[in-house]
């Protein structure tokens, strides 16, 4: 396609848009990994986080198609994004209710974390930004690098609406929830199980059946240590 084309240009900006509307539950993850970290380390975090996970994305983009018609590869996903949630709620739940810094961990840590959460929540998202870009390799890859710094603003601006508004954190591991429950249930197996593809609404339902279970098995979790330390 030709650099100078309206056509190109256009192609551009849809995988930008695609890539910046579809990645409000990255910025999540980011910013709840990221969190537990000293602030020095926040920043690089968020940075190379960010970076590398569209680096994933872009090889996730080019063999999506084949990735989403392997069965069982969105449950698998779906339970780790499921304990990812549920560990960053409970790292964080502890912080703002006893008062104490969280133990501090490793950028790879964070990294790492970051990196797992995204290539799991990007398997629908690449479909989308493959779709914008039209089979064109250097689109996908200038419109995704294009997006890294609006995805690291993003993160950098729900990281400082944390530490004001605490709940945010919560709304945040039941969102992780939210998407486990969702991709459980629209994995290709489970379609086969039930004899048709399920519903949207019935994604809809197991979505919130995944944000409240991400939300009240933190809460149990977080009740049974307090009571084994206090004991």
């Amino acid at each position: 396609m030709d650099f100078t084309s309206a056509a190109f240009w256009a192609a551009l900006g849809s995988i930008i848009l695609t890539n910046v509307v579809l990645s409000g539950d990255n910025a999540v993850v980011i910013a709840l990994a990221a969190r537990s970290l000293p602030p020095h380390q926040q920043g690089k975090a968020i940075f190379w986080g960010s970076a590398a996970a569209i680096v994933l994305r872009i090889v996730l983009t080019l063999v999506a198609v084949q990735l989403l018609q392997l069965p069982y590869l969105k449950i698998i996903g779906a339970c780790l994004l499921f304990w990812i949630g549920v560990q960053l709620l409970l790292e964080e739940e502890d912080e703002v209710e006893d008062g104490h810094a969280p133990e501090q961990k490793s950028m790879m840590s964070a990294v790492r974390t970051i990196l797992i959460a995204d290539l799991v929540m990007s398997l629908d998202n690449v479909l989308a930004v493959a779709a914008a870009a039209k089979d064109s390799v250097t689109l996908l890859i200038l419109g995704l690098g294009i997006s890294i710094p609006l995805i690291i603003f993003g993160s950098t601006l729900l990281l400082k609406l944390m530490e004001r508004f605490p709940i945010i954190i919560t709304l945040g591991g039941a969102l992780l929830g939210y998407l486990a429950g969702e991709m459980l249930v629209t994995d290709p197996a489970v379609g086969t199980w039930m004899g048709a593809p399920l519903s949207h609404t019935a994604a809809n339902i197991a979505g919130g059946i995944g944000a409240v279970a991400v939300v009240a098995i933190g809460m149990l979790w977080r009740r049974r240590a307090k009571g084994g330390a206090t004991a």
